[in-house]
């Protein structure tokens, strides 16, 4: 059994079925449980466990934002002022309630935030960035890049086995 830091433990059943939800997101308990040959039941109390430590989380909708009509995706580097508490949780609560966000990070280093958005095109780039994120007070100054393309990674932890000591 593996316990990363205190968190869940979790078997190589556990890890086999991160594997398989991994693959194909949509399987039901069912479906996860053929292609492990376990018991349904058993897959049902694995990935319950598993969804209520929140090792694993629920699906959310994948958009394609191109097809919707915001091909443009972008990365804005956010510089704050001020790196208190209240000021990063404020500014964090109301970028995530932005037009146009699909993610924001708060971090370490040069950068305070990276907030990725999907807009149609820089013109909307430009209004987002005047008018949701440099209002902001506590926003010394902004960087913002354009995503040529990105791909998602497909790295899904080892089972405990092919872990190094």
């Amino acid at each position: 059994m593996r316990n990363p830091q205190g968190g869940l433990a979790l078997d190589a059943l556990d890890f086999e079925i991160i594997r398989v939800l991994s693959e194909d997101p949509a399987l039901t308990n069912r479906g996860v449980a053929r292609a492990l040959e376990i018991a349904e039941s058993t897959c049902a109390y694995r990935i319950r466990r598993l969804r209520e430590s929140s090792a694993i989380r629920p699906r959310r909708l994948e958009l394609d934002h191109a097809k919707l009509g915001y091909a443009l995706h972008a990365l804005i580097t956010v510089f704050l002022t001020n790196h208190s508490r209240e000021v990063v949780d404020r500014f964090m609560a109301s970028m995530v309630k932005a037009p146009h966000v699909r993610q924001v990070m708060n971090l370490t280093g040069r950068y305070d935030f990276l907030i990725s958005v999907a807009v149609a095109d820089a013109e909307e780039l430009r209004s987002f960035v005047l008018d949701h994120v440099t209002v902001h007070p506590s926003v010394r100054g902004t960087e913002t890049h354009i995503v040529f393309d990105t791909r998602a990674g497909e790295w899904v932890p080892p089972l405990p086995d092919e872990q190094a000591p």
